[in-house]
């Protein structure tokens, strides 16, 4: 069976920097002007959209969901420490996240169709990964339905030391998942690539995104995070710098 690689003309970016152009004085611009001078020229300065590649894709992706699994192992803490401190409405906007954004897009719209394949093909470690990374999808999905049930009830407390479990038998496994697909799999799959294919993948990818969200993607999945982590309080990155080490004894 032939890879599903689609021949599609690169469209625009979704991701840019832009500066806005200023005015600046010559004065400001050109030595020897008088200082009185009230002539000014307009600066215009354009870039150039950076292209956002499929893999790098994929890894902000990851990033995205990682950040879910914080969410998922501070409300496991809590479950167990006291459950009534888990907004059940955050908890649950976290697995809705992760439904819609990592197993319905980010797993069964491009891995699945699009690395799985080539990597079935391609020779090492990588190969051997393709089924053990659907069986962890599949689990997770049913992980997600789990605490998408116990959550869409408003309270967790009832269910707090099976949920605390579900939840932390799915931040291990996706934990140990991603970081494979990060180092292994997707370097793999990206060799196994010829130029032209790649770079199709990135315009294929980004397509999909727009058809499936209609917008960014992964802006909106930012802010959402961002929100989730707001009402769990973890907002503030600061708060989780390390300590000071204790000073040895002299």
């Amino acid at each position: 069976m032939s890879t599903p690689v689609m021949s599609v003309s690169l469209p625009e970016t979704r991701r840019t920097f832009i500066l806005a152009s200023g005015v600046i004085g010559t004065a400001a611009l050109l030595g020897g002007c008088d200082s009185g001078d009230e002539t000014s020229a307009s600066v215009h300065h354009e870039y150039q959209p950076k292209e956002v590649t499929a893999d790098e894709d994929l890894l902000r992706e990851h990033g995205v969901l990682r950040r879910a699994l914080l969410v998922y192992s501070e409300s496991a803490v809590r479950l167990r420490r006291n459950p009534v401190s888990v907004p059940a409405d955050a908890l649950r906007g976290t697995a809705q996240l992760f439904r819609r954004f990592g197993e319905d897009y980010h797993e069964r719209s491009l891995e699945e169709p699009y690395v799985f394949p080539v990597l079935r093909r391609a020779p090492g470690t990588a190969s051997r990964y393709v089924d053990i990374l659907i069986s962890q999808h599949n689990r997770g999905r049913e992980i997600t339905d789990f605490v998408l049930q116990i959550t869409g009830q408003g309270r967790v407390s009832a269910m707090a030391e099976a949920l605390a479990q579900a939840l932390t038998s799915f931040v291990w496994m996706y934990e140990n998942h991603a970081t494979r697909e990060d180092t292994v799999v997707l370097p793999a799959w990206e060799d196994a690539l010829s130029g032209s294919q790649y770079g199709d993948m990135t315009g294929l990818f980004q397509q999909i995104e727009r058809q499936t969200f209609g917008e960014d993607g992964f802006a909106d999945a930012v802010a959402r995070i961002g929100r989730i982590e707001e009402a769990f309080g973890m907002a503030d990155l600061a708060q989780f710098t390390a300590p000071p080490l204790p000073r040895s004894p002299t």
